[in-house]
C-alpha cells in the first residue's frame, strides 16, 4: 500500500534540486554552527551531505554572516538557502552572493517596499523565495496587509480583525497563519514572482497539519514540511513522525525538515526513515526487526541493533528482517529480500523468501552480512 495521490504543485528549482512538480520529496536540514564560522559551517555541511542531505539552510543574523554565505556557497555539493529574518538587506547581500535560495519570514520582514526589492532581487537571479510561517513569530493581528492582492482569498483576508479591534471568537491561529502566507504570497504574485515554496510551521501538532490542509487547497506552490523546535532526537523524531506522517499520506509535501534539538545528521536520518515508511524513497536499507519477547531464544536486540549499525554503512535499497522466533520470523524473513530467523543455538537465512543455509547462534551476524553484501540490488 502507497499514500494517497501527490498534491500536484508548480515545480521549484533550488539550485539543481526540483522540488515540488511530482519530484521525489527531498530531506533537507539547518546547520548549527555560527555561519561567519566559514570552516566550521562548511565542515558540518559536508558530513550533511555525506548523510544524504539534499538542501541545506544557514542562518543570517547579521551582514558578516551574510557576506560568508558566498564562501560557503563555493566549498559545498547541494544548494543553500539563506534563512532570513527583520533586515531586507542580508536578503539581498546574500542574492548578490550567489545563494539558490531565500527564506523570507513575513511575521518580521513586513515592510512591503522591502520584500518588493527582495523580490527583484531574487527574480534577476532566478532564486526562488520560501515564505516561512511559524506560529512563534506571526504577525500581530492587524499588522500585515488587508486588501491588496487577496481577490483569490478575500473571504479569508476580510476576517483579520483591524489593529485594535479583539479577536473574533471563531478567527483562529490557523486563520492567521494562512492570512499572513497569503499576504506575502500576494507581493509576490504582484510582481509576477512565481518560484515560491511555503512552510506553516508549528509546535503543535494539528495546528501544523490544519494550517498545511487550508492553504494546500488555495495555492499552487510547493510546500516545505516541518513542526518547528520538535524537541530532543527522540521525542522530536516522534513528533515529526506523527505530523509528517499525516500530510506526506494524503499526498502534501515537497520537502521535509526533521527540526531536532541534536545533531543535523540526525534530522536527515529521521527525514528518510519517515520517507521510507511511506513508500516516498528507498535510500539505503529498510530493517525489519523482531521487538523480542519471552519467546526468543537468541538476544534479537543484539543482534538487531549490531545489525543496524552495520547497515548504516551500506547504500544498498534493499529490506532486511532480523526475527528472532518462529511466530513470525519465517514469514517477515522470507518476505524480505534478505532475512535472518534464529532459534535455539541456531538460524535460518533466507534471500528473496528461499531458504539459503542454517548457521549456529555464534555465526549469525556474520552470515547474515555476509549474504547482505552478496546480494544484488
Amino acid at each position: 500500500m502507497t499514500y494517497n495521490k501527490r498534491r500536484v504543485t508548480k515545480p521549484v528549482y533550488v539550485g539543481g534540486v526540483k522540488v515540488g512538480g511530482g519530484a521525489d520529496v527531498t530531506v533537507q536540514s539547518m546547520t548549527k554552527t555560527d555561519t561567519r564560522d566559514v570552516k566550521a559551517t562548511v565542515r558540518q555541511i559536508h558530513e550533511l551531505e555525506e548523510a544524504g542531505c539534499e538542501i541545506i539552510r544557514s542562518a543570517v543574523p547579521d551582514m558578516e554572516a551574510a557576506q560568508a554565505m558566498a564562501e560557503i556557497k563555493k566549498q559545498i555539493h547541494i544548494p543553500l538557502i539563506a534563512d532570513i529574518h527583520f533586515h531586507y538587506q542580508l536578503a539581498l547581500e546574500c542574492a548578490a552572493g550567489g545563494v539558490d535560495c531565500l527564506r523570507l519570514n513575513p511575521g518580521n520582514l513586513r515592510n512591503e517596499d522591502q520584500v518588493r526589492e527582495v523580490v527583484q532581487s531574487a527574480k534577476q537571479r532566478n532564486i526562488p523565495i520560501r515564505i516561512g510561517v511559524n506560529f512563534g513569530s506571526l504577525p500581530p493581528v492587524g499588522g500585515i496587509g488587508r486588501t491588496r492582492g487577496f481577490s483569490r482569498h478575500m473571504d479569508l483576508v476580510n476576517r483579520l480583525p483591524k489593529a485594535g479591534e479583539a479577536q473574533s471568537g471563531d478567527y483562529s491561529v490557523v486563520d492567521h497563519m494562512v492570512a499572513t502566507a497569503l499576504w506575502e504570497i500576494s507581493l509576490l504574485e504582484q510582481q509576477d514572482f512565481d518560484q515560491i515554496k511555503i512552510s506553516m510551521k508549528a509546535f503543535d501538532v494539528p495546528t501544523t497539519v490544519e494550517a498545511y490542509r487550508r492553504l494546500g487547497e488555495m495555492v499552487p506552490y510547493p510546500l516545505h514540511l516541518g513542526i518547528t523546535e520538535a524537541g530532543t532526537v527522540q521525542s522530536g523524531s516522534i513528533r515529526t513522525a506523527v505530523g509528517l506522517g499525516v500530510l506526506l499520506y494524503e499526498g502534501i509535501g515537497d520537502t521535509i525538515r526533521v527540526s531536532l534539538s541534536g545533531d543535523s545528521v540526525e534530522e536527515v536520518t529521521a527525514g528518510y526513515e519517515i520517507l521510507k515508511s511511506l513508500n516516498l524513497r528507498d535510500k539505503g536499507t529498510t530493517l525489519v526487526a523482531c521487538p523480542s519477547c519471552g519467546r526468543a531464544d537468541v538476544d534479537v536486540v543484539k543482534l538487531a541493533n549490531d545489525v543496524d549499525a552495520l547497515l548504516k554503512r551500506s547504500d544498498k535499497k534493499i529490506k532486511v528482517a532480523v526475527m528472532g522466533c518462529e511466530v513470525n520470523g519465517p514469514g517477515e524473513a522470507k518476505d524480505a529480500d534478505v532475512g535472518i530467523a534464529a532459534g535455539a543455538g541456531r538460524a535460518i537465512i533466507f534471500r528473496k523468501g528461499e531458504k539459503v543455509r542454517v548457521v549456529p547462534e555464534a555465526e549469525m551476524l556474520t552470515a547474515l552480512m555476509e549474504e547482505i553484501e552478496n546480494t544484488p540490488v
